[in-house]
């Protein structure tokens, strides 16, 4: 989208208040100084038992959205919103105008992870084709939540890995992301993909393998809420976080999200524009190779990190990456909030405008044909560069703290402060390339 690629580049190394190299040197040093005081202070696991029942949330709130209706409300705002984008995928105008385009991959795709951190797992909650699965069982007189048959546990969250990679390949490096019937095809494939594995494996197969729900839902464990006994409660985002079960196709799910966003990054570089450029084979061939390799980067940094770390010998080595994966949920939002932020503000706004005329009749049924974007971030562009930092920073200093409640353990007594170094080079590895990678654009 021409709006996406105006605001990434709002912000950039030129207009940090300090040097990129001081930032990224600041920032290692805010991670090793947490690490060094967590060592010090954190001796025991505070959050990895889950059992933290945090505090009661305010009765009236817990009673709406316990209630049935609430519930039945929220369906009707997903399906809804669904039928408007399909009535602007359809019927709309074969052009960037269409609502369509910033619906999925603004409103959808980010506006949905700031929904989720929070106020929980909004696409669970709101997902047209869970509605959808469960009308047709309804009237075909079946159980949604059952299906025909029991989900695979060891598929895990794999097909929604390769859901999620489906997505960002489409966005980042298929060569036609914005022509109407690419976009088209690819949500109507996942639709039906997610009625097909929901009628066969019920909802079971929406909480493994739908990639939106799954992204959602690992979102979510960085908002302050939660259920706990069919209580709503207020409690520390560390304590959910550490109850992200350890489902095979974790570890492929959290490098996913995370290697696509630093390519994001790393495609609009300088370096980047050059080489494709200067290249004798094609950008088209550039970038799926690029961004197969930040992905698997990704993991394989995760996997190496854990590869080097002691265990007791209860948890077989081969499960430490998922058992540690969950810390980089923290990472990917920090990254989502630092490269994303202007892209949901500014084209989120131009979309809210465009889709007051989702046909391109002139039309404002909505009353938003009028609202226009105020770029301030493109007035204040040191803010955004500090907001960037920050969200980095914060977000890797989240994830120490989660990796090192998990390291205390699965690690034995007398590693418990060596045996997390692998992983804090990792993390190092992160911050340090993150953050050229987000400034370099």
């Amino acid at each position: 989208m021409n709006g996406s690629v105006e605001a990434h580049g709002i912000g950039g190394q030129a207009d940090l208040p300090i040097s990129l190299e001081l930032a990224v040197s600041g920032a290692v040093a805010a991670l090793v100084i947490s690490f060094t005081v967590l060592a010090v202070a954190w001796r025991r696991p505070r959050y990895d038992d889950g059992r933290q029942p945090g505090r009661p949330a305010p009765a009236l709130l817990d009673t709406l959205t316990g209630a049935p209706w609430f519930h039945v409300a929220l369906r009707v705002v997903g399906v809804a919103f669904a039928l408007f984008a399909v009535l602007s995928a359809v019927a709309g105008q074969e052009n960037l105008t269409n609502p369509f385009f910033g619906m999925v991959y603004v409103w959808w795709w980010v506006g949905l992870v700031f929904a989720s951190a929070l106020l929980g797992p909004v696409w669970k909650a709101i997902s047209p084709v869970r509605t959808l699965n469960a009308a047709i069982a309804r009237i075909a007189g079946s159980d949604p939540d059952a299906g025909l048959v029991a989900y695979p546990e060891r598929l895990g969250h794999w097909p929604a890995a390769l859901g999620l990679y489906a997505f960002v390949w489409l966005e980042l490096a298929y060569p036609y992301p914005t022509e109407l019937g690419s976009l088209r095809f690819w949500c109507a494939v996942y639709v039906g993909a997610m009625l097909v594995g929901g009628a066969v494996f019920g909802n079971r197969f929406y909480e493994r393998a739908d990639p939106f729900e799954v992204y959602s839902s690992l979102i979510a464990k960085l908002s302050p809420w939660a259920r706990v006994d069919g209580r709503l409660v207020l409690r520390s985002p560390l304590a959910n976080l550490a109850t992200i079960e350890a489902r095979p196709g974790l570890v492929a799910v959290v490098a996913v999200l995370f290697g696509s966003t630093a390519f994001d990054s790393f495609r609009e570089s300088t370096f980047w524009v050059k080489t494709y450029q200067n290249a004798d084979i094609g950008k088209v061939w550039l970038d799926n190779g690029a961004l197969l390799v930040f992905v698997l980067v990704a993991g394989l940094l995760l996997a190496l990190g854990c590869a080097l770390t002691p265990t007791t010998g209860d948890v077989p080595r081969r499960e430490l990456p998922r058992r540690y994966a969950h810390s980089l949920v923290p990472i990917v939002l920090g990254y989502v909030v630092a490269h994303y932020l202007t892209l949901f503000v500014d084209v989120g706004t131009q979309t809210l405008a465009r889709a007051s005329d989702p046909l391109g009749k002139g039309w404002d049924i909505l009353g938003t044909a009028a609202v226009e974007p105020s770029y301030w971030f493109s007035y204040h562009p040191t803010v955004l560069a500090t907001i960037k930092v920050l969200a980095v920073v914060i977000g890797h200093v989240v994830a120490a703290v989660a990796a090192h409640d998990r390291a205390l353990s699965l690690l034995p007594a007398r590693d418990q402060i060596t045996g997390q170094l692998p992983l804090l080079f990792v993390m190092v590895a992160f911050t340090a390339g993150g953050l050229f990678l987000l400034f370099s654009a």
